[in-house]
């Protein structure tokens, strides 16, 4: 038997979209970067830094531009914040849109999305066909809660409690997805029931499995 859901949150990017992570791979191989050097970028200062500023609104793109390439430049590489701000709207994943079809069918959608202010709408891209593909997604969700708005970003537990109030449910009765384990500790924490995105096939095995809804 599987537990009746009143909810499924999301987040966007590396779940409805293919992951920056892939993009930031390639970017790094190109240049011959260490593995995984702008996420550890990221994830250095990661409650201050220029990252965190950007999805938060407290620094403009052209601001963020340059105050990412001294971080990178502190950890020994020249890497301009531009370059990483054209590598983070990935491709969309149809079966994944699909899916949250179905799961509106059964409760709420929701959105969390941390993201910048930077090209046409939430999506993050300047390229005008995909930012409207990309808004017809974000138009189906029943509450959509975006970091750059609000000035509060995940994993800040106060994201979550403001997406359950908004949709009016209990956490505990509510599965959310995201592809960083690090956003997804306050969801558990609080009683959701939570999916590591790690691809597409493997997160509509495991909404499939939690759900028992008829996604594919």
């Amino acid at each position: 038997m599987t537990k009746t859901f009143k909810a499924v949150i999301w987040d966007f990017g590396g779940v409805f979209t293919s992951s920056p992570f892939d993009a930031f791979a390639r970017y790094e191989a190109e240049r011959g970067l260490p593995r995984n050097f702008i996420r550890t970028v990221n994830a250095t200062n990661p409650l201050d830094n220029a990252w965190a500023r950007l999805e938060q609104s407290k620094v403009t793109a052209a601001e963020f531009d340059g105050m990412f390439r001294e971080e990178a430049k502190a950890l020994g590489h020249d890497v301009p914040g531009g370059d990483i701000l054209a590598l983070l709207s990935g491709s969309l994943r149809p079966r994944v849109v699909e899916a949250l079809k179905v799961c509106k069918q059964h409760g709420k959608v929701g959105c969390i999305t941390n993201n910048a202010p930077i090209g046409k709408g939430a999506s993050m891209t300047n390229d005008a066909d995909k930012a409207a593909q990309l808004a017809h997604v974000f138009d189906q969700f029943d509450h959509l809660i975006e970091s750059s708005k609000i000035g509060i970003r995940k994993p800040d537990p106060r994201i979550y409690a403001l997406m359950c109030e908004a949709l009016d449910v209990d956490p505990s009765d509510c599965v959310y997805l995201d592809d960083l384990g690090i956003n997804l500790k306050p969801a558990r924490d609080m009683g959701m029931t939570t999916i590591k995105v790690l691809d597409e096939d493997q997160l509509l095995a495991d909404l499939k499995a939690a759900t028992g809804y008829a996604v594919v």
